[in-house]
């Protein structure tokens, strides 16, 4: 397996007084920001005192995904049965990826509404703060991560929709925690319809053959950790995770921003 180099951040960064330098100047960007735009939720656009921050009341309305959970699944449990346990649904039709990580549950509250700002919005900069959480929710995952890849776009789509929020995440969080990140280590081959209103069936026929791994990439013997916005049924994470285990990837784990919990 190929080396990846270690970087030392602040030998990257040049010396302290540049350092120092560099935050001074970051500091004051910063109130001029907030003074020509001042901080508003990043969910609900009501005050806030902080730049992509959450108001008190979105942050409560937010159903963050804690322990306990299924270990491979990331669902959230009802009652504490203990750490390590898979759910029935794991059990039953285990996913071809190890683990899943997910921040909220994606069905209500300000996670919902995120999203789809960010995805279909060009609201680019929420990348920033929703990477941020993501980092934290999938720090287990991401400890052992060898490379970041995201889930892609069909060309097309990308086309029509500018912005592929999967890229923009991987991006900002290979940023935040220094891990490799390869942007186009996966191919989306084949355009589908929308997985929108498809039942889990469906969207694993839908999705079925739509991958591939881009040659060259460097994902033999390596610890994959995929990156998407939203986990649904799991069909996409399922055929891009069986694509690169077929390609020599030693295990992949899929970090997301929400995820739809059912049953719960």
């Amino acid at each position: 397996m190929d080396a990846i180099p270690a970087v030392n951040v602040d030998e990257a960064v040049g010396p302290s007084w540049v350092r120092r330098t560099r935050g001074l100047v970051s500091r004051l960007a910063g109130a001029t920001l907030d003074t020509l735009y001042p901080p508003t939720c990043l969910a609900c656009r009501a005050a806030t005192d902080l730049q992509g921050a959450l108001c008190p009341r979105c942050w409560s309305a937010m159903r963050f995904i804690e322990r306990p959970y299924c270990e491979r699944l990331g669902t959230p449990f009802e009652q504490d049965l203990g750490q390590g346990l898979i759910s029935p649904q794991a059990m039953a039709d285990p996913p071809v990826f190890a683990r899943a990580r997910a921040v909220a549950r994606f069905e209500d509250g300000p996670a919902r509404a995120l999203t789809h700002r960010l995805k279909y919005s060009d609201r680019a900069e929420l990348a920033r703060p929703i990477a941020r959480w993501m980092a934290r929710a999938g720090a287990e995952v991401l400890a052992d991560a060898d490379l970041l890849a995201p889930v892609p776009l069909h060309p097309l789509r990308l086309w029509r929709r500018r912005f592929n929020q999967a890229a923009a995440l991987a991006a900002e969080i290979s940023r935040q925690t220094g891990k490799p990140c390869d942007l186009s280590a996966l191919l989306r081959i084949k355009a589908t319809r929308s997985q929108v209103g498809l039942s889990r069936a469906q969207r694993a026929e839908n999705v079925q053959g739509v991958f591939r791994v881009a040659d060259g990439a460097l994902v033999r013997g390596r610890n994959i950790v995929l990156i998407d916005d939203v986990l649904t049924s799991g069909a996409t994470a399922n055929a891009a995770s069986r694509v690169l285990l077929r390609a020599g990837a030693k295990r992949v784990d899929v970090l997301v921003f929400a995820r739809v919990v059912t049953g719960a």
